[in-house]
């Protein structure tokens, strides 16, 4: 049976994907939840990939060849086959005319394209920025948790972190805002690492400093008033510290947020977080975020045919598409994914337990080794 820890974990992910579609269906002008609610999944996959691979590093069966093997296996079989499917029908439609950059995409390169010409076309493959970030940081981090020294693994996770933000201040300097500051990997490293640096700190038996822990509330405080504040000319000093600040105010309270629910909420705010329905639109999120703008351009394609208007954001567009998102998503879920991911049982972080072993499991319940197998298996 799954802890609390990951159940309210998937409560998270609902949570970002309906801000993404709030700010893709329904905002009525410009508004900054999508963006939000992306880098609190990447504040997640930082914590959950990095538990992961230190609780495999950890374990007595522990190797690192076999360990890195089936890392890049089990991601693979999880996020590559509804990815696919999604660029094969946007090929075989010729959708938004996005053949021709499809390459980028299919090499989770996405984020490179799009700073390189500075420009959202195809806007239908837009969100795949995001995705390609993922698997970016998914090819290079486990070589570092699995890799280098143990001791040394919090200090690199700080200085990524700091690397990040002095990445920021080079924009102001360059005076220049190109997608490039936004898409670029090291843009969004800084949530990857806040993420990472909780695992790693849990792994050692500490939690979130205490400055954190009493300052986050003032910080989220802070971030609504900038985000609510005009951030007046694009290339005006207060714009370029609104942009800055809008990025990393969040940082501590998303860190907060997975914090708690991970150690499990309790009370009504734990009931809140365990509700099936959120539950079950956590565990569809992947496929709710991948195929999310597909729906969108087809519902948009369909307006003479719909009663409601679709072509703009409002109520209308927000009950076409995203129904049609969330129907999709739940059949690729239940027919597509969910099956796949079993086949993740054949690429243990660790070796199983032979044959005696195996029987003190049946006897006694279930192996560390098999007990990170089956929480992996929700990711």
């Amino acid at each position: 049976m799954a802890s609390a820890r990951d159940i309210q974990l998937d409560t998270l992910r609902a949570v970002a994907v309906m801000m993404v579609l709030y700010a893709h269906f329904l905002a009525a002008g410009d508004t900054y939840f999508g963006h939000l609610g992306v880098r609190l999944f990447f504040v997640l996959s930082g914590f959950l990939i990095t538990r992961l691979l230190l609780e495999a590093r950890d374990a007595a069966q522990f190797a690192t060849g076999p360990a890195l093997r089936s890392f890049y296996a089990r991601r693979i079989i999880r996020i590559f086959p509804p990815y696919f499917a999604m660029l094969a029908v946007v090929w075989l439609t010729g959708l938004e005319q996005s053949r021709s950059t499809l390459a980028w995409h299919a090499l989770y390169l996405s984020n490179f394209w799009y700073a390189r010409h500075n420009d959202w076309t195809p806007w239908v493959l837009g969100h795949s920025w995001s995705l390609s970030i993922e698997e970016q940081f998914y090819l290079a981090w486990p070589l570092i948790i699995l890799l280098a020294p143990r001791r040394r693994i919090e200090a690199i996770t700080i200085g990524v972190i700091c690397f990040s933000l002095a990445y920021r201040l080079y924009w102001p300097i360059a005076a220049n805002p190109a997608l490039a500051r936004d898409l670029l990997p090291p843009a969004s490293m800084d949530a990857l690492a806040c993420g990472a640096l909780l695992a790693v700190r849990r792994s050692r038996g500490a939690d979130m400093p205490r400055w954190m822990q009493l300052g986050w509330p003032a910080l989220a405080a802070a971030f609504v008033l900038v985000d609510w504040s005009d951030p007046g000319p694009a290339v005006s000093a207060w714009a370029w510290l609104h942009w800055m600040l809008r990025e990393v105010l969040p940082l501590v309270p998303l860190v907060a947020i997975v914090a708690a629910c991970s150690n499990g909420l309790g009370g009504r705010l734990g009931g809140l977080a365990e509700l099936p329905p959120l539950l079950f639109l956590g565990r569809i999120s992947y496929g709710v975020y991948l195929y999310h703008p597909i729906l969108l351009a087809y519902a948009v394609k369909a307006q003479p045919w719909l009663p409601l208007n679709v072509s703009q954001q409002g109520p209308g567009r927000f009950l076409v598409a995203g129904a049609a998102t969330l129907i999709a998503a739940s059949l690729s879920w239940v027919f597509f994914e969910k099956p796949l991911n079993s086949l993740k049982r054949y690429f243990p972080y660790v070796a199983r337990p032979g044959a005696r072993a195996a029987s003190e499991v049946r006897r006694f319940g279930a192996a560390p080794a098999l007990d990170l197998q089956r929480t992996e298996a929700r990711r």
